[in-house]
């Protein structure tokens, strides 16, 4: 089978780790970014028109303030938040709040495909007797599975992208629904999504009613996050709390780090990101028995190249050389669905790469990908 390649349309040089939808290379979007994001931000403005979602961050002087995430959008009467699931209504902000949420559920057999499977006590028994109901897998158990409907960034390669057909249109689902469904055996609940940021109200007000329903052996149910971590800093002790004595894991994805590259890839900063990672990374110190904290990172081809890597992975060990990092394999989706597969020797390369920048523990994840 032929290789695709494409060209930068700044440098003109050719590979087969250039998107054509993007247009340009990780180089130059880095040491010439003044000069290429206007023609990728008209590329991230047309991939949300195509969803009916606002192009920027609402800014009406007028506007109700949203407080969830870094975005601070100032949504007008009737309009909605860059997220898509905050909008203002009679004067009110509403949606994502514990009466109702846009989201979907459904259980998983464990141990489940989870970022965090290598060492969380659903897929290790670690933590056993005290946050895992078994000394090895939780066989027989289940994990509640909580997708939410709408997110904060606008990640060209998301890998479930298909969420933003249900941002407007799914049902609403109340924080005593999604309570409810917590079965006799479901040992552990998960958020992601999407991203459970724009709809933090809902999930924290389950993880509050869930906290008082514990298990038929008397252990709590596990909370855990799946996130881009870019939550207003003021929300962080909730969220440490909500999972704290549970067991449960935050788990951040860190997506770049050159804010250049996650501004082209994603739509927005990473400053937010770093800077809640590090907040966090001091509390997780707090339960070493099972990490509080984690890190993971896609690796897209030709972007998230070994630079990204080793930046992200010197700024972790920088703030506690024992969080737990995975290294992703990525698959071609959405706008990005013209790179290819991450290969097996770029991943063994990362893995050497984020462990002689300081990481103690890395991992590659969805190994079944790489080629």
């Amino acid at each position: 089978m032929p290789v695709r390649t494409a060209w930068c349309r700044y440098c003109g040089q050719e590979s087969p780790f250039i998107s054509r939808t993007l247009g340009f290379c990780a180089s130059c979007i880095r040491q010439h970014f003044d000069e290429v994001w206007p023609e990728i931000d008209r590329l991230h403005q047309a991939s949300r028109q195509a969803f009916r979602l606002p192009v920027r961050p609402p800014r009406d002087p007028t506007g109700k303030l949203c407080t969830l995430c870094f975005q601070a959008c100032r949504i007008p009467e009737g309009e909605v938040g860059y997220c898509g699931a905050r909008r203002v209504e009679a004067g009110q902000l509403r949606g994502g709040g514990p009466a109702g949420a846009r989201l979907s559920f459904y259980h998983d057999p464990l141990p489940t495909n989870c970022v965090a499977d290598w060492f969380c006590p659903g897929g290790t028994g670690r933590g056993y007797p005290h946050y895992a109901h078994r000394p090895g897998p939780e066989h027989g158990y289940l994990n509640l599975a909580v997708f939410y409907h709408a997110c904060n960034f606008n990640c060209l390669y998301c890998q479930n992208w298909h969420f933003k057909k249900c941002t407007f249109t799914s049902p609403a689902v109340s924080a005593r629904q999604l309570a409810a469904a917590v079965q006799a055996n479901t040992a552990c609940l998960c958020y992601f999504g999407g991203d459970p940021t724009p709809q933090l109200p809902n999930a924290l007000a389950t993880a509050r009613l869930i906290r008082h329903q514990p298990l038929a052996s008397g252990r709590p149910v596990r909370i855990c996050w799946e996130t881009n971590g870019a939550m207003q800093a003021r929300w962080l002790k909730p969220l440490v709390a909500s999972c704290l004595d549970n067991g449960g894991i935050i788990k951040i994805d860190l997506k770049a780090f050159s804010e250049e590259i996650h501004l082209a890839l994603c739509g927005v900063s990473n400053s937010q990101t770093l800077k809640n990672f590090a907040a966090l990374a001091a509390r997780a110190r707090e339960r070493p028995e099972v990490p509080l904290l984690m890190a993971s990172t896609l690796m897209v081809p030709g972007y998230v190249d070994l630079a990204e890597i080793h930046g992200l992975a010197r700024f972790i060990a920088t703030l506690n050389p024992d969080i737990p990092y995975s290294l992703l394999a990525f698959y071609p989706q959405f706008y990005l669905n013209d790179l290819p597969v991450t290969s097996r020797d770029f991943a063994l390369q990362a893995q050497q790469v984020a462990l002689a920048a300081g990481v103690r523990n890395v991992h590659l994840g969805n190994i079944h990908l790489l080629h």
